[in-house]
């Protein structure tokens, strides 16, 4: 199985720093983005590939983000992370293709967790 790419998106330095060196930590490959736009600049995205993404960003949300990956079909796993939870956002986010939403301050075995959940469903798929 090819390794795994984690691509980080969060408009915040510091939290696309610390999620960065957790996952290095746990063994992925690590990729970041400061915006959504500037993930979906890329021509291609390898498809052993997870998304961690704060929903609340300028110009693009991470809401916005899963619909346009899924309109590119782009079927990567999509975890969604915010400061800002609610039932309403964590039924919209699912709806929208995310697998997982993470209310932060979360802890790094819940991040770590759903980052193997979501590739074992998309393993099974």
């Amino acid at each position: 199985m090819a390794p795994v790419t984690i691509h980080v998106i969060d408009d915040d330095e510091a939290m696309r720093q610390s999620l960065a060196f957790l996952l290095e930590s746990a063994g992925f490959s690590v990729s970041t983005y400061e915006s959504a736009l500037a993930f979906l600049a890329l021509s291609h995205v390898a498809e052993t590939a997870v998304v961690v993404t704060d929903v609340r960003m300028p110009d693009v949300s991470g809401l916005e983000l899963v619909q346009r990956m899924r309109a590119r079909g782009m079927a990567h796993p999509v975890i969604m992370v915010t400061g800002h939870g609610d039932g309403a956002l964590g039924a919209e986010a699912v709806q929208s293709g995310a697998s997982e939403v993470l209310e932060k301050p979360f802890g790094d075995e819940a991040l770590l967790s759903a980052i193997n959940a979501a590739m074992r469903g998309r393993s099974t798929a």
